[in-house]
């Protein structure tokens, strides 16, 4: 996949990490930029804005989760992933990542080749979703059509209630990404609605009764994906 130079930014607060991975990204033909700690990585954000962010988590200053927290609430990252990078491994830090609103988790030590088709991936999702937007969808076997509120798998057509519909159409317009329950009930729900993380998940219970299992994954603590 050709990155047609698009823009990378490295935040960590180790050297020899940044070296590595700004090495191995521009050899690839994207444009790489880098800072320590998070306050400078969102500095840097506003001064270049990337297309993927890689953040590490411990740094000083201010760690990666505070940082991506910050960055996902701004609207002119709409568009940016943020990818964690992190030497732990423990549940609680990849639950806080995907919680401050990351796009991917990726843990240490480092495979250059293995990160690299890992980041072309998600920016192929990232040119997908800011392509001009069709009422549907077509993703693995299924058509999702916003205009009938139809779902067809195969041949087979399945008729959803229009909040099932409307869960599904939205997790699978950008496969991969995790949807945290606040923007499910975001996107999904008004405002004014009294909506419990209960009643998220079974909808999803009910999405998947009619669609079969393999179509949408749990993040544990987090919330949801669909996965392909």
């Amino acid at each position: 996949m050709s990155s047609r130079k698009q823009k990378i930014l490295i935040v960590d607060d180790e050297p020899d990490i940044r070296e590595l991975l700004e090495y191995y990204l521009r050899k690839e033909d994207f444009l790489v930029y880098t800072a320590s700690n998070g306050e400078e990585g969102i500095a840097e954000a506003i001064k270049h804005r990337p297309s993927l962010i890689i953040m590490d988590i411990m740094m000083p200053v201010m760690d990666g989760i505070e940082a991506c927290g910050i960055i996902k609430k701004m609207s002119e990252f709409r568009n940016t992933y943020v990818v964690i990078l992190s030497a732990r491994g423990e549940e609680y830090s990849e639950v806080a990542g995907f919680g401050a609103g990351a796009d991917d988790y990726i843990s240490k030590p480092i495979k250059p080749f293995a990160l690299i088709s890992r980041i072309n991936a998600i920016l192929k999702r990232r040119n997908l979703s800011e392509e001009p937007k069709s009422l549907t969808i077509e993703v693995s076997d299924l058509k999702i059509d916003r205009e009938t509120y139809l779902v067809h798998k195969g041949g087979d057509k399945i008729i959803f209630a229009k909040k099932e519909f409307e869960l599904l159409y939205l997790l699978a317009s950008r496969p991969g990404k995790v949807f945290t329950r606040e923007l499910i009930l975001k996107n999904i729900w008004d405002n004014t609605a009294v909506i419990t993380d209960r009643t998220i998940d079974v909808h999803i219970r009910k999405v998947r009764e009619k669609l079969g299992e393999d179509y949408i994954s749990t993040v544990k603590g987090v919330g949801y994906k669909f996965a392909v």
